[in-house]
């Protein structure tokens, strides 16, 4: 039996070759590739040592914020898509068991329904929860590597095992027990009780996201890291007088300059021209090495 057949033979494994990849990321450069789709944690387990016996490659996309698929996408893209009752989420509990491929969305809708603090966090985020503990997901008010308590994970091998969460689990914008093919299936997070100022912080951060970021627009979120928690990489690109520089249907996005824009149908090339000129012109005027945020698949 041939790896695709193995892979259409597994229950909760949805198979589609060749298929248009663009709304996988919310930048939506085009990417063609082929997909599987996962609808439990039994249908991964199967999945993953079949792919590894056949020295197969693979992509996790949740939500796609912050990553990039190239135009013709040689990995097999993994989509997660567990089933989950949203019934769960009526009542407020002190720990949340929840699956990787939940959108935090819904946990900013909980939070503002029951003032959880510490959801704050994530307001505005575009991503999976999943994604979002893989880099530590957060904005100024703090990280969602903070509130993490357990992370389950699948192997390479198919196992499933479970990392408890310490001081040393995670760093800006990284996590540091996640090993090479793992993907994360579900997590336990809790929130720092309640207060009944939350819901007018969320609704304030999110008028400021508006007013300060590109949320309308089609773009990966922030593209570098900041080079230090005080020193923004968004100003910086500012401050060289780059926001709006263009490359085709792209453009740093002139409300804030660690954006990237796509006005139409821009591309994976054109998408790496801008990442060099704004490296380069860092690197000569600041001395400073730029760092990735967003994560870039390969040809």
């Amino acid at each position: 039996m041939n790896l695709f057949s193995e892979i259409s033979s597994i229950d909760g494994c949805f198979l589609f070759l060749d298929q248009d990849l663009t709304k996988f990321t919310t930048m939506r450069l085009k990417s063609r590739g082929d997909l599987v789709e996962i609808k439990s944690i039994p249908s991964l387990q199967k999945l993953l040592p079949i792919l590894k016996n056949h020295h197969k490659k693979y992509i996790v996309v949740g939500w796609g914020a912050n990553q990039i698929l190239p135009h013709k996408c040689k990995d097999l893209v993994i989509h997660l898509d567990f089933n989950f009752d949203t019934n769960y989420l009526n009542q407020q509990r002190d720990e949340y068991d929840l699956p990787a491929s939940l959108g935090l969305n819904h946990l900013t809708h909980h939070a503002l329904k029951f003032s959880l603090s510490g959801w704050d966090f994530f307001t505005g985020i575009p991503a999976s929860l999943g994604g979002a503990i893989y880099m530590n997901a957060g904005t100024n008010l703090g990280e969602i590597g903070s509130l993490t308590k357990k992370v389950r994970i699948v192997t390479p091998e198919g196992q499933l095992r479970e990392e408890t969460i310490n001081s040393l689990s995670f760093s800006y914008r990284k996590n540091h027990f996640i090993k090479c093919g793992e993907i994360i299936v579900s997590a336990v997070i809790s929130h720092r009780g309640i207060d009944p100022e939350i819901p007018d912080k969320i609704k304030g951060y999110l008028e400021y996201r508006k007013k300060t970021q590109p949320l309308s627009t089609k773009n990966c979120g922030c593209v570098f890291k900041n080079p230090k928690r005080e020193l923004q990489a968004g100003r910086l690109i500012d401050l060289l007088g780059l926001k709006e520089l263009s490359m085709g249907d792209l453009r740093v996005s002139p409300k804030h300059g660690n954006f990237i824009e796509n006005l139409g149908d821009g591309n994976w090339d054109q998408f790496q021209s801008i990442l060099k000129i704004i490296k380069s012109n860092i690197d000569h005027f600041y001395g400073i090495e730029f760092e990735l945020e967003v994560k870039i698949s390969y040809d």
